[in-house]
């Protein structure tokens, strides 16, 4: 009796999974060239005592790339270029050499890219897929987008991801005092891992296609607009993790999944769901090592971006005819209006 009990479970197990994924459509015959080129070897290669001719085949090979690396990257103008390469390149060994005993290859995340970017083209066939590009910069270098900090970017027709920003959440520099107060702190360093590489990298596609429309509006439109980018980032990536693609812990991400009703609760009876405020918006949709005056060892930061996404995907359960393009398109006002969010 045991045992079939045992075996029943597992069927159930197995059948719930296949449920989750039913609505995941197949990409397999999406033809699509995805190459992730080695720009940090070839840069790292450069001999020190030869600049020029190294950053002149760069050029020939790469020339936005090495403009972007160059300029907006390493912050050298074209007077101090052959110098400011040549220390950067004496002070970076150690980086180099870990960078490649981390990634020996990009084979599995060649693949991760294919994959996602599959998806993008099932529900975007129009989008143009970017050269990729693996770079190893300097140690403070994360890049300003709309979305926020992030250790990549996204420039027409060209992605470039920052190696030095996922070595590991226990590589030395991370712990560096320096590091943690004027770079990241631990609660983000611990994301600096390989595996999160896929889910930032498409966050950027996300916003690439539909840049962030929650600046200026009140709490509950921010969460419900921060909420449709993870909607849409979940498309691209359906068989990722949801605490690689949140960035929450798994017991932060358990914790909110059977707390759901509490937490929504809690916020709207202690705010202003139309509050302006900088302070209150920061507490919801900040990064955070947790949400103030929720349980510090359980509840993550950006709580409010989580508590969108479950609007979103409310509305969505409602339209299922509607593609996720005009979900994307469709005022926070009338998906929180049509949603009729409950959680118990």
């Amino acid at each position: 009796m045991k045992k079939l009990l045992i075996i029943s479970g597992v069927i159930l197990i197995f059948l719930s999974c296949n449920n989750d994924k039913k609505d995941i459509p197949d990409v397999s015959d999406i033809k699509i060239d995805v190459k992730v080129k080695r720009f940090d070897r070839e840069f790292s290669g450069i001999d020190s005592n030869n600049v020029a001719t190294g950053l002149n085949d760069l050029y020939k090979e790469n020339p936005q790339l090495t403009t972007i690396f160059l300029e907006n990257i390493l912050g050298l103008d074209s007077s101090g270029t052959l110098s400011g390469v040549k220390r950067f390149l004496s002070l970076s060994q150690h980086l180099f050499d870990t960078v490649n005993i981390v990634f020996k290859d990009t084979k599995d995340l060649e693949k991760q890219f294919h994959q996602a970017f599959q998806f993008v083209k099932y529900y975007f066939p129009k989008y143009r897929v970017p050269d990729i590009y693996t770079v190893a910069g300097p140690m403070d270098a994360l890049a300003q987008s709309d979305y926020g900090l992030t250790p990549d970017f996204l420039r027409p027709g060209l992605m470039g991801v920052s190696l030095q920003f996922y070595l590991g959440k226990d590589f030395s520099v991370y712990q560096d005092p320096f590091f943690v107060q004027n770079v990241a702190p631990l609660y983000r360093s611990r994301r600096f891992s390989k595996e999160y590489i896929i889910a930032d990298a498409m966050q950027l596609v996300v916003n690439d296609l539909f840049p962030d429309q929650s600046s200026g509006k009140p709490l509950i439109e921010q969460m419900v607009e921060k909420g449709k980018q993870w909607y849409l980032l979940d498309k691209f990536l359906p068989a990722v993790s949801d605490s690689v693609k949140t960035g929450y812990t798994q017991l932060q991400l358990d914790w909110c999944s059977k707390n759901e009703g509490m937490i929504w609760a809690y916020i709207i009876k202690n705010e202003d769901l139309q509050s302006l405020n900088p302070a209150v918006l920061q507490t919801y949709i900040g990064e955070a090592p947790f949400t103030q005056g929720l349980p510090q060892d359980y509840s993550p930061g950006n709580i409010g971006q989580w508590i969108g996404w479950q609007i979103v995907k409310k509305y969505a359960e409602k339209n299922k005819s509607m593609h996720p393009e005009e979900i994307m398109k469709t005022p926070a006002t009338m998906i929180i209006e049509e949603a009729k969010y409950k959680p118990k």
